[in-house]
């Protein structure tokens, strides 16, 4: 057994103030009870009401594993605050937690990264909308989404010109901003990618919502039963290829460290990256362990690397930061 004093100091949180503080709270829970006792000394916390808490006990913490969600948790919010503290985390910094957050940056940056994305534009909340010369531009079906957010809140299929509004208003409910994009039929897969400065991607998993559900929808997402996840998913091996490539460019594309979890569609031969999850669920069933699970790595071994990728960051930062001195003294 590990001493006391060889043990890390994590801080973990979960919880906060978003609609998916339950999944991060489930999420948290499930990380604890697989973090190893012996080699970890777990701090719990919740930044609904302990943030106050964290500050004051900054100095003895070693390394944070943010479980966070959404707004306040997913979006750099808490990364800055880290940041400022000193305390190394397993998840995207500050940018790349902003910029995966908000579906119109992400969707630019894919773009400038020849990331191939559905069609899309903004609206916003003040627009005048016209709601045919839109559904002209991008057809029927079409998605509307908020600007922000995850766990797919806010988020609508649009069959027909009469489901604009409502659509619309469950989009602005979460974020001033909502995108309406191409709607792609295929098959939906989603991959995990894990490393700092090499990273790496897991293997394909393919995402089959029942019948009930016209998309993966929070109820989809949370409601046990109501999806089945492949792993490996049941596409070609240069579709999947592909698609691993994809999830590495779309990492890098979002500043994102650590880890991410991307989602795509496949189309006959095409595929199509619809976002980056900065954060993915952690509960032991959640996407990401899946993928772990088929790379061989059980959900404790992926939160020893995740522990381990955090530690990194800190050094390599160090590094960069002497190579650039060491230039500036050089005659």
């Amino acid at each position: 057994m590990i001493s006391m004093e060889k043990r890390l100091t994590v801080a973990l949180l979960s919880g906060g103030t978003s609609p998916e503080r339950e999944v991060s709270l489930a999420s948290g829970s499930q990380v604890y009870d697989a973090l190893d006792k012996n080699r970890y000394f777990v701090r719990r916390y919740d930044p609904k009401t302990d943030i106050a808490r964290l500050v004051a006990d900054a100095p003895q913490i070693d390394v944070a594993l943010v479980i966070l969600h959404g707004v306040g948790g997913e979006d750099g919010s808490i990364q800055g605050l880290l940041d400022l503290l000193h305390i190394p985390y397993q998840c995207a910094g500050l940018l790349g937690s902003s910029v995966a957050m908000n579906k119109l940056a992400a969707k630019q940056l894919y773009i400038q990264n020849q990331v191939p994305t559905p069609a899309f534009f903004p609206v916003r909340r003040k627009d005048v909308f016209d709601t045919d010369a839109g559904i002209h531009r991008l057809g029927l079906p079409l998605v509307v989404k908020p600007a922000s957010g995850g766990s797919s809140i806010g988020m609508s299929i649009v069959r027909t010109t009469d489901e604009m509004p409502r659509a619309l208003a469950a989009a602005f409910a979460v974020d001033g901003t909502a995108l309406l994009e191409e709607y792609i039929k295929g098959i939906e897969i989603t991959v995990a990618v894990l490393g700092n400065e090499h990273p790496e991607a897991l293997p394909v998993v393919e995402i089959v919502p029942n019948d009930t559900h016209g998309f993966f929808d929070f109820a989809a997402k949370y409601t046990a039963g109501e999806t089945l996840e492949i792993c490996p998913a049941r596409i070609s091996e240069d579709l999947a290829r592909i698609a691993r490539d994809l999830a590495i460019k779309a990492h890098v594309a979002l500043f994102c460290k650590g880890y991410s979890r991307t989602d795509m569609m496949v189309r006959g031969q095409d595929i199509f990256v619809l976002e980056t999850n900065t954060i993915p669920g952690m509960t032991s069933q959640s996407l990401l362990p899946l993928a772990a699970r088929a790379a061989g790595m059980d959900f404790a071994g992926l939160i020893d690397r995740l522990i381990a990728l955090a530690l990194e960051k800190p050094k390599i930062l160090r590094e960069k930061t002497d190579e650039v001195f060491k230039k500036r003294k050089t005659p």
